[in-house]
C-alpha cells in the first residue's frame, strides 16, 4: 500500500462545515502540482466509530486524547487515500470535531501509522440522526422528547432516539465526513437529507404482518425521510476530471420488529443510488435545494459507504445491494479482500457461525451473534480501470493488527486509473 509522499503545501482549501460555509486558503502552486501528479486515484470508505452518545462528547474526547481516534488516524496514514468517506463521525455545525481530528491526529504521526497526513479539502453537512421528528415513529404511544432531560431513564432515552428522523441521541450523531486531496466543487454538491421515503416509486412501505395494513399511519408515512443520515453527491475535481463521490450510510436492517421497518428502509436507501444512476429524468428525486433528477449519464462516480447490507448473509434485504453491485454503470471488479477477514471468519465457523459469503470479503467483525460480514463498499463507475483494491484487516500475527481494531469495521480502498476516460 505504498503511496506517493504527501504534498507539504496546502492548496486552496475549501472548508465546508455546512452547506453554505466555505473558507478558502492555501498555495495555488501546490494545487497545480497536485493536479499534475500521478493519475492513480485511491478512494476509500471507513466506518470510524467516532461518535458519542452525549452532545459534544466527541469533541471532548478528541480534545483530551482518544485512543480509538489515534488508531483510526494511524490506519489512514498507512493507507493514505486521496479521497475518503468517514462514517460514524459526529457532525458539528462549525466542524470542530473535524478540525481536531485533522490537526491533532492525522497531522501527527501516530504509533503504527505513517507520515503525518493532511487533507486540504473536506465536506460535512447536517444529517438526520438525532434530529427530533415530533412524531411517534416507533409506535409506542409517545413521541420522544426533543432533547435529553435531567435524570432521563433508559426507556426515555431509547424512545427519543427511535423518534428522531434517523436513530440518534443528539443531532449529528453517526454523521459523515468526506476528506479529499483534491478540490471539492461545493456549489454543485447535492444532498438528499429531506427526501421523503414515500416519494420513491415502489417504496417498500412497512406492513404489519398481523393485519396486513401499513405499519405507519398515512400522516406519518407521508412525512418520513428516506435517508437515516443523508445521501450526498460530492463532485471532486481530480487531475483527470470530475468524479462524483456518492456517499451514504443506510440504517442497519435490525433493531425493529416483525414489520421489518429498518430492513425496508435500508433496502430503499441503497436503491436510491440505483435510481440516481438510472437516467436524468427523475422528477420525484429532488435534492435539498429543489433540483430534481438523477446523475448525468456521462458522469463518472464512486459510490462509498457502510451500506449495512451483505450480499448473502445477515438480516438485510439482499436484493437491494445485489441490484446496486450489478448496475450497468457500476464497474465489475474482484471484491476487495483481507487476510484478517478470512482468519476471523474461520474462527467463527469453528464456533458454529457459518456464513455463505467468501470469508476474505468481510469488512467487519460484529460479534459472536452476527459474525463477520461485508457491509462496506467502494464501487467505481465504468470508465475507470481498477489497479488494485483491499481491506485494511491484517491477520492477528501482523504488527499492523495493533492499529486495526479502532472500529468494528475496516477501511476498504480501491486504486483507480483516473485517466482511462474523461
Amino acid at each position: 500500500m505504498s503511496r506517493l509522499p504527501l504534498l507539504l503545501a496546502a492548496p486552496l482549501a475549501l472548508l465546508l462545515s455546512a452547506c453554505t460555509q466555505v473558507n478558502v486558503k492555501g498555495d495555488p502552486e501546490a494545487w497545480a502540482r497536485a493536479m499534475s501528479a500521478d493519475t492513480t486515484l485511491r478512494v476509500a470508505t471507513y466506518n470510524t466509530s467516532l461518535y458519542d452518545d452525549e452532545t459534544g462528547g466527541l469533541v471532548r474526547r478528541l480534545e483530551s486524547g482518544d485512543g480509538g481516534a489515534r488508531k483510526i488516524a494511524a490506519v489512514l496514514q498507512r493507507v493514505r487515500p486521496d479521497l475518503v468517506l468517514l462514517n460514524e463521525f459526529d457532525f458539528y455545525e462549525q466542524g470542530r470535531a473535524a478540525d481536531l481530528f485533522q490537526q491533532h491526529y492525522l497531522e501527527i504521526a501516530q504509533p503504527g501509522g505513517g507520515d503525518p497526513l493532511r487533507y486540504p479539502y473536506r465536506y460535512l453537512a447536517p444529517v438526520n440522526t438525532g434530529v427530533p421528528s415530533g412524531l411517534d415513529l416507533d409506535r409506542n404511544g409517545t413521541a420522544g422528547a426533543s432533547t435529553a432531560l435531567a435524570g432521563e431513564s433508559e426507556a426515555s432515552r431509547r424512545n427519543r432516539g427511535n423518534d428522531a428522523w434517523g436513530y440518534g441521541l443528539h443531532p449529528g450523531q453517526y454523521g459523515m465526513l468526506v476528506l479529499s486531496k483534491y478540490p471539492i466543487d461545493a456549489g454543485q454538491v447535492r444532498t438528499f437529507q429531506k427526501l421523503k421515503w414515500s416519494a420513491m416509486p415502489g417504496a417498500r412501505m412497512p406492513v404489519d404482518p398481523k393485519t396486513n395494513a401499513p405499519w405507519y399511519p398515512a400522516d406519518i408515512w407521508s412525512q418520513l425521510r428516506l435517508s437515516s443520515k443523508s445521501h450526498w453527491d460530492v463532485p471532486v475535481r481530480t487531475p483527470s476530471g470530475v468524479v462524483h463521490f456518492l456517499v451514504s450510510h443506510p440504517t442497519p436492517p435490525v433493531f425493529d420488529g416483525p414489520e421489518d421497518r429498518n430492513g425496508a428502509r435500508n433496502a430503499d436507501e441503497i436503491r436510491l443510488w440505483s435510481e440516481y444512476l438510472s437516467g436524468d429524468s427523475k422528477p420525484w428525486l429532488c435534492d435539498d435545494r429543489g433540483r430534481c433528477g438523477g446523475l448525468a449519464s456521462n458522469a463518472r462516480f464512486v459510490i462509498a459507504g457502510d451500506l449495512n447490507n451483505d450480499p448473502v448473509d445477515g438480516d438485510g434485504r439482499h436484493d437491494a445491494i445485489v441490484e446496486l453491485l450489478e448496475h450497468p454503470r457500476v464497474l465489475r471488479y474482484a471484491t476487495p479482500r483481507s487476510a484478517g477477514a478470512a482468519e476471523k471468519t474461520a474462527q467463527y465457523a469453528a464456533a458454529g457461525i457459518v456464513h455463505r459469503g467468501a470469508p476474505e470479503h468481510a469488512t467487519g467483525d460484529f460479534g459472536p451473534k452476527a459474525g463477520t460480514m461485508r457491509l462496506d463498499y467502494v464501487l467505481p463507475s465504468v470508465g475507470f480501470a481498477l489497479k488494485d483494491s483491499g481491506v485494511f484487516w491484517p491477520s492477528s500475527t501482523s504488527p499492523d493488527a495493533a492499529i486495526a481494531d479502532g472500529s468494528d469495521h475496516h477501511l476498504v480502498w480501491v486504486d483507480l486509473d483516473a485517466a482511462v476516460s474523461k
